[in-house]
């Protein structure tokens, strides 16, 4: 286990997380009228469970495709969604 590795995960996670829709979700359950300590202990459980399917799924998958070949599908999946996120944005600018 490295440190390093898990504060630069920990880091992109944390920014990449604020404002997303599972915190608004989390404000909304709590704001609702909900005990803070179990929406925090379900919305955890939640984040948890997801992020270890993802790394079984993408341990799993490098054994079949390449490394190289993982990466670039990741990032033009990422970038297309970045793409999908400002052409949205600019309708919304046009109406």
């Amino acid at each position: 286990m490295r440190i390093a590795t898990i504060l630069s995960t920990f880091g992109v996670l944390f920014l990449a997380e604020l404002g997303d829709k599972t915190q608004l979700t989390v404000l909304s359950l709590i704001s609702g009228g909900r005990d803070r300590w179990s929406v925090i202990i379900g919305a955890s459980a939640a984040l948890i469970a997801s992020t270890v399917l993802a790394a079984v799924f993408g341990e799993g998958l490098l054994r079949v495709v390449d490394e190289r070949w993982l990466k670039l599908g990741s990032g033009l999946l990422l970038l297309g969604f970045g793409i999908f996120v400002l052409l949205d944005a600019a309708r919304a600018f046009r109406t």
